[in-house]
């Protein structure tokens, strides 16, 4: 099973709140989501902040199922795999999700 190897605290700052992605670390003074950076990660990241326009319905979404794959470190294929066992259960398709990822 593939996992994500890369700098975490760059999906910390990506999704604007703390993951806990690290463990303790996001607890103490020196997570790198307490420093000053107020934008997202990127070479354009400093731009976005002054370009921000309104999220869409389609992207706040977004953001919300890329944020649970990645506190909960399952990959694209697999978190879709959970969604369809989810939505075949009887019950609210979210709740037996969040269910079946724990």
């Amino acid at each position: 099973m593939a996992r994500y190897t890369g700098p975490v605290c760059k999906l910390c700052r990506r999704e604007g709140e703390k993951l806990f992605l690290k463990g303790n670390r996001c607890l103490s003074p020196k997570c790198p989501f307490e420093r000053d950076r107020g934008y997202p990660p990127g070479e354009h990241g400093r731009l976005a902040r002054f370009r921000r326009r309104r999220p869409t319905d389609y992207s706040l979404q977004l953001r919300e199922k890329q944020k649970v794959r990645r506190i909960y470190g399952v990959l694209e294929r697999q978190f879709r795999r959970y969604f369809r066992e989810a939505e075949r259960r009887p019950g609210l398709t979210g709740e037996n999700l969040l269910v079946i990822l724990e």
